[in-house]
């Protein structure tokens, strides 16, 4: 019942936040002799804020047209290399005409970014991908929203996530592969991996985990201690629901997208009131940049999808309940998962200081689990400064993160990679001596500050990489 009253209040709102948009555009718009009034400014920005409070967010496009390599601008067209019922395989392809470009491009490292399945869409990582593009040949995992598949899909489990990862990694090959997976997937990636070395098939190149639950028993956060403290049942009687009827997907049961943004905002709920706030203020002073950067981030913030319940379920009894993966209990497909069974994929294990969602150790813990990678070909790193988001998008991705993931890389070429080109130049991180432990290394980056992206031009296309 709780989404039906949450479409009819959505319906409901329609009409208000879309007179809402139309009244602050007529008061600010210059040929509207109103617009000239003294109160004007305030009332167009009240409306607008009306506008952004009540308005449907939908899922953002990556819109990533085009990228720097090697000092010139290539155009990016992303398309769907494989199609699965709950998630699209996505190619980021680089064009150019430049025939060194091309020929760099060919031989560049290929990667498989596989995106969170908790909440937001994909596209919260284009900051992630647009850097990568730099330098690599990008593949991204791309979720659907469970209100949008049907039943006759069948239901999406823990499982299955593993059984996608492991589809993906085949169907790239893994013996040229560097798979990144951010938050929530490092504990799937890990299994499938795991499970994939365990059988005696080739694994990837890397994997480089980014703040991901993979012990959630060290330094819990808020996250971690809701679903320690409540019980399964607690989950499945009070969150799970069904999609209404005016959906492809009607009659799934599923974890509500409108449920988790509400969650995501009462985390901090004085944050998000500051920043309504110093928008509102923004767009009285005029201040175009600021007010952008505004509508930018919560046009991503606000569009959220369905789960279904299944995987969610299982995510919460086995991540945060049972620690199934940590403890070595963890069963997929009939066939224990085994860590410490990988030998040939280097690991790079990263965390963010203020991290309040996967806190300290919980990803390093990785590196202890897979006992059979050999010392050298595991690192860890910590980045000073910075939240969770922080390790996959902002300045502290691009200035430090980064440079040290694509150094990681490089050092582990994959098997047809012996004439790997010189990446493009990065800033050079320092790392302090590590303690006794393979310990996390700290580096030290500013605050990070929202920035445009720098306008560049199409290419003409003639050769791709």
């Amino acid at each position: 019942m709780l989404y039906q009253l949450q479409e009819f209040q959505r319906a409901m709102l329609e009409p208000l936040s879309s007179w809402a948009q139309t009244t602050a555009k007529a008061f600010s718009n210059p040929n509207n002799p109103l617009s000239y009034y003294p109160v004007s400014q305030r009332i167009a920005a009240g409306y607008e804020l009306l506008y952004r409070l009540g308005k449907e967010y939908e899922k953002p496009e990556f819109g990533v047209r085009a990228v720097e390599v090697l000092g010139k601008n290539v155009t990016v067209t992303e398309f769907s290399s494989l199609k699965k019922p709950f998630c699209n395989l996505v190619r980021f392809k680089r064009y150019s005409d430049d025939v060194e470009v091309i020929k760099a491009m060919k031989k560049e490292p290929i990667v498989l970014v596989v995106a969170p399945l908790s909440g937001h869409h994909s596209s919260l990582l284009r900051d992630t991908v647009k850097v990568l593009l730099q330098n690599h040949k990008v593949y991204l995992t791309d979720w659907v929203d469970a209100r949008l598949v049907p039943t006759s899909e069948g239901k999406f489990h823990l499982d299955d996530y593993v059984s996608y990862i492991q589809e993906f990694i085949r169907y790239i090959g893994a013996e040229n592969l560097h798979i990144i997976s951010v938050c929530q997937p490092t504990v799937p990636v890990l299994a499938a991996i795991s499970l994939m070395a365990s059988n005696g098939e080739k694994t990837p190149v890397t994997m480089t985990m980014m703040g991901g639950p993979i012990d959630a028993r060290k330094s819990p956060t808020a996250v971690n201690s809701l679903a320690m403290t409540k019980s399964f049942e607690w989950f499945e009687n009070n969150v799970i629901y069904t999609v209404p009827p005016n959906h492809p997907g009607a009659g799934r049961k599923v974890y509500p997208g409108f449920l988790q943004h509400a969650g995501f905002v009462a985390m901090n709920p004085d944050r998000h009131l500051r920043s309504h706030w110093d928008y509102f203020q923004d767009l009285l002073k005029g201040d175009a940049p600021d007010a952008d950067a505004h509508r930018k981030f919560y046009d991503e913030y606000n569009a959220v999808l369905d789960m279904d319940s299944a995987y969610y379920l299982e995510t919460i009894k086995t991540v945060f309940q049972e620690f199934a993966l940590p403890k070595g209990t963890w069963v997929v497909n009939g066939q224990l998962v085994r860590p410490q069974d990988i030998k040939h994929t280097a690991l790079l294990a990263i965390e963010g200081e203020l991290d309040d969602i996967s806190g300290s150790g919980q990803t390093s813990a990785a590196i202890e689990l897979c006992s059979g990678i050999p010392k050298a070909n595991k690192e860890g790193f910590e980045v000073q400064g910075a939240g969770h988001y922080g390790i996959f998008s902002g300045r502290r991705w691009r200035d430090v993160v980064y440079p040290r993931i694509s150094e990681f890389i490089r050092k582990h070429p994959g098997a047809s990679s012996q004439s790997t080109p010189k990446a493009n130049p990065v800033k050079k991180v320092s790392s302090p001596t590590p303690s006794k432990k393979t310990v996390v290394s700290k580096v030290i980056a500013k605050k990070p500050a929202v920035t445009a992206p720098k306008k560049s031009t199409r290419t003409s296309i003639r050769s791709k990489a």
